[in-house]
């Protein structure tokens, strides 16, 4: 059974319902991709179901448990949220950021017990930061603070670990190597892992299941050869692409070449010129 679901979710800002009747079930043990367009709620179902925002109507459960009623100490030895483009204050270094996510099993005034420090030496050690303990966080590359702030989270100790857009703004080679270690968690602990992903390519390649949304509705989800298809990108994304499959792993690999609807413009206009069937019968005998 999954430990994650909402059940009839509505979410929205002021006047607007972004999310309305969302059911989600997130699979145990596995890393999860959400994926759609600019704007189409995945963000904000993510933080929904990490409790950062609250839903109009419906519930989040964790263990068959809504979400919403537990106390904040409690939900966050349960669940991590890494959200997009966090910011460390100026000086702080990576082992001070990372002992920050200790703060859940902390008691009294906070301080640091001797589990504690050895929790956050591991975290530093599993994300290959340990030659950059202490170094200022804001003095790192971009895919080494990307990984201090995941090895913060994962001083949390928790099961769950939600991302939203953990790639955005860096380069290739630091993509992979964030991406990578996300592989590495949850191969290797077994951690359940939730991103909102923009790269269809990473989504494919890194994930067991996708979910894809469109206007805070699901459109499709289950593994990546089933959610990545040419209908799917039509509706979702509104793009015309050919489906490839990698050589080296077997995962669909998405190869936009043009707008969906400058594809049915074209076809419009090709129709138009063609000459009607009248004229092109006239003079003939049958």
């Amino acid at each position: 059974m999954d430990r994650l679901i909402t059940q009839d979710l509505a979410i929205g800002y002021d006047e607007r319902l972004i999310v309305d009747g969302l059911n989600l079930s997130i699979p145990t043990g596995k890393i999860t991709a959400l994926v759609g367009s600019n704007g189409s709620g995945k963000s904000t179902i993510l933080k929904t179901m990490a409790r950062i925002m609250k839903p109009r109507s419906g519930s989040v459960l964790l263990d068959g448990k809504a979400i919403h009623s537990q106390s904040t100490r409690e939900v966050a030895k349960q669940l991590a949220i890494l959200p997009q483009n966090p910011v460390a204050p100026e000086g702080l270094t990576v082992r001070e950021l990372v002992g920050y996510g200790r703060y859940p099993h902390q008691k009294g005034f906070g301080t640091m017990s001797r589990e504690d420090r050895e929790v956050v030496e591991w975290a530093i050690e599993v994300t290959g930061l340990s030659a950059f303990a202490d170094r200022a966080v804001d003095q790192l590359s971009g895919g080494q603070r990307q990984r201090a702030w995941i090895a913060m989270a994962l001083a949390q100790q928790t099961e769950i670990l939600f991302l939203d857009e953990p790639t955005t703004y860096l380069d290739m080679a630091h993509q992979l190597e964030v991406l990578k270690l996300l592989q590495q968690l949850n191969e290797e602990q077994g951690r359940t892992i939730v991103m909102v992903v923009h790269d269809l390519n990473h989504a494919t390649r890194y994930a067991h299941h996708m979910v894809a949304i469109k206007a805070g509705k699901i459109v499709a989800e289950g593994e990546p050869a089933t959610v990545t298809t040419k209908e799917v990108l039509r509706e979702v994304f509104g793009i015309e692409a050919d489906i490839l499959f990698d050589p080296r792993t077997g995962v669909p690999l998405c190869l936009p070449f043009e707008l969906f609807r400058e594809s049915l413009r074209s076809a419009k206009n090709r129709e138009s010129q063609q000459p009607p069937l009248s004229s092109l019968n006239k003079g003939k005998t049958l």
